[in-house]
């Protein structure tokens, strides 16, 4: 069964991360994807949440897989600022290798915060997001 991002919306932070854990690493992907922040608090109102960051700020990133950067799409004038690093390196909460999106060298605003990606059904991603060390939320990406 293929998972979606309204699945992922539904999963209990627990589930979240044995899907990321069990998930292949799979190929770094190109042009735009979708991002939804999925909460992992488990509050009632997540998706009201969610759907208000994509309405205000986050809309998802454009991967230039050939050029191995990224730029975040930011407001709903689907702005494409913060760029990323894109390279597969190994993950901070999955044992082996992640795509990793690394902010550190690229931008000023954003130069504390690391995502790594897994592909759990084709064309779907969970990422996890961290602020130094801590990760901060889940979020998701459909291409």
């Amino acid at each position: 069964m293929a998972i979606t991002t309204a699945d992922m919306m539904n999963m209990s932070p627990a589930e979240l991360d044995e899907l990321y854990q069990n998930s292949p690493v799979g190929e770094i992907p190109d042009g735009q994807g979708r991002g939804t922040v999925v909460f992992v608090t488990g509050i009632p109102t997540r998706n009201i949440l969610s759907w208000l960051v994509r309405l205000l700020a986050w809309q998802g990133k454009v991967f230039y897989r050939d050029q191995e950067f990224l730029l975040n799409r930011i407001t709903t004038f689907g702005l494409k600022l913060v760029k990323a690093r894109v390279y597969r390196g190994e993950s901070w909460f999955g044992h082996g290798e992640a795509i990793i999106l690394d902010y550190s060298q690229t931008s000023f605003i954003a130069q504390k915060i690391r995502d790594e990606i897994r592909e759990v059904s084709p064309g779907v991603y969970l990422g996890q997001a961290y602020w130094d060390k801590t990760r901060v939320l889940c979020f998701a990406l459909e291409f």
